[in-house]
């Protein structure tokens, strides 16, 4: 069945596309949701408007997010961390704790999902640290990890 995609769906279509897909998918999942509609010259026409709106939203997204990118790049963050022998942490630094941090340097709400981290940071000292805002939005930060003091709590 051919469908016009008025939301981007992850592996199936983006927005505007017109594909072939199941029967099933599309009568039972696409459909239901909004995310696609069968794809006439009447719906063409009709849904027109619609993708374009959401053209513009995904590029204002993406525009907020290179701005966002271009606030955090460079950025250090100061991470206090009980740290026992060789410098190693007694837990861990996740892409959590990292975006809580950098959220609130910037005054705005970064999701844990944007650090991009292969495993936890268990080293004190310093870190580079990806953020991934959207495809093209990338910025840089210094993940800085000082030991606890005794007197801190």
């Amino acid at each position: 069945m051919k469908v016009i995609f008025l939301k981007d769906v992850f592996g199936s279509g983006e927005v505007g596309e017109t594909r072939e897909v199941a029967r099933g998918y599309a009568r039972n999942y696409l459909m239901p949701r909004g995310l696609a509609i069968e794809a006439t010259p009447n719906a063409l026409k009709q849904a027109e408007s619609r993708i374009r709106q959401e053209l513009e939203r995904k590029q204002d997204l993406a525009h907020k997010a290179e701005i966002l990118a271009a606030r955090i790049e460079g950025q250090q963050i100061v991470v206090k961390a009980r740290v026992g022998t060789e410098n190693k942490l007694f837990g861990s630094i996740t892409g959590a704790h990292i975006a809580e941090e950098l959220s609130k340097l910037v005054d705005t709400p970064i999701d844990k999902k944007h650090v991009a981290l292969d495993r936890p940071l268990r080293e004190a000292g310093s870190h580079d640290v990806k953020i991934k805002l959207s495809g093209k939005a990338e910025a840089m930060v210094t993940v800085v990890i000082e030991p606890e003091t005794d007197d801190e709590s």
